[in-house]
């Protein structure tokens, strides 16, 4: 999710915890937390350069529910030692810094990225992918809690704010479970009919709301799109085909950087030739056909491919990521959520 929503959301948690005494440094306290996690592309940077690495080693330890505990119990620990204010409330203190660092890879797993939450166990990320990385009805009520929070410091107001912004925050997450459910259930039943009920297919929201989402299906020769408006949007679905050079990718997937990839996106990959070069789009962010993550992985060789460094690559003819471009993808969004499929 944007550092923004969990700037506020660890604000939130940590404040409504915290003493009331103390409410003004644990918003301060709460919005660091919130947004350390995420500090851990600046570790990886130092080690490495490839772009495949940088993508999927974010979200790995520094998200995981088994580091972050430790991680917790340590800086509470330090700040206990030095007397203060942690000194002064050490359970709850304990427990707003325990919550401010575990909301925010739950948070991120309700988006497509990719969270890996039990690392180190080697599982494959979670990525629930109900909302999209920005969203202001999300955000914007925790903003709004954490201001009426410091203003009110200590008065019952600034709790009753803070309770209210997180009920409410919580309940269109879960709101964006129920219509990510819909959607999933109108795709399976036109798939149904078009003989790929077993067919992968994944669903995500569209920018910055939780009415228009995205279906995706994996077939042998590419892969399928669809989306489906929860309010304007009846009866069957409808896909559109789109190219994909599976047997390329069939034939590179033994190549450590591709299979590095599949294990992190489970395989939801456009697979396409960009001179001698394959070129591999993560289809979980982006639209098509711009895409937000696109590599160039391997070489084609005297019939073969060849490992090459990873690089990261344009998205493709078509993609256009100027400023027009992706105001008139979001009109088309917008009309879209209120326009039924013609």
């Amino acid at each position: 999710m944007d550092s923004l929503s969990q700037i506020v959301l660890g604000g939130a948690v940590a404040a409504a915890i915290a003493p009331p005494a103390h409410r003004r440094a644990a918003l301060l306290a709460g919005a660091a937390l919130g947004t350390l996690p995420d500090l851990d592309g600046l570790l990886i940077a130092r080690f490495t350069s490839d772009p495949i690495q940088l993508m999927t080693l974010h979200r790995g330890a520094s998200h995981s529910l088994f580091v972050l505990p430790f991680v917790a119990w340590f800086i509470w620990w330090a700040f206990r030692q030095r007397g203060g204010r942690v000194a002064q409330a050490p359970r709850r203190w304990l427990w707003a810094i325990l919550a401010a660092l575990i909301t925010h890879p739950l948070l991120d797993a309700f988006t497509s990225y990719g969270t890996q939450l039990f690392w180190p166990i080697p599982v494959q990320p979670t990525w629930w992918s109900t909302v999209f990385i920005i969203d202001p009805l999300y955000t914007i009520w925790l903003l709004l809690a954490c201001i009426v929070a410091w203003l009110a410091r200590h008065r019952v107001l600034a709790q009753r704010a803070l309770v209210a912004g997180l009920v409410v925050s919580s309940a269109y997450l879960g709101w964006s479970v129920l219509a990510k459910g819909m959607v999933d259930r109108a795709a399976s039943a036109t798939l149904a009919t078009m003989g790929l009920a077993e067919a992968p297919r994944f669903s995500v929201a569209t920018p910055f709301n939780t009415l228009l989402y995205r279906v995706v299906v994996m077939t042998p020769d590419g892969y399928l799109i669809g989306d489906r408006s929860v309010v304007a949007d009846r009866g069957p679905m409808r896909f559109t085909a789109h190219a994909s050079d599976a047997a390329a990718l069939q034939t590179a997937a033994q190549l450590p950087a591709v299979q590095r990839l599949l294990w992190f996106n489970g395989g939801f990959m456009r697979a396409r030739l960009q001179g001698d070069a394959l070129v591999l789009s993560d289809l979980r962010m982006g639209l098509e056909p711009a895409y937000s993550f696109n590599f160039a992985v391997a070489r084609r060789q005297g019939g073969a491919w060849q490992p090459m460094p990873p690089a990261r690559a344009a998205a493709g003819e078509g993609a256009v990521f100027s400023r027009q471009g992706i105001g008139a993808a979001l009109r088309q969004v917008w009309q879209r959520i209120w326009q039924a499929q013609g």
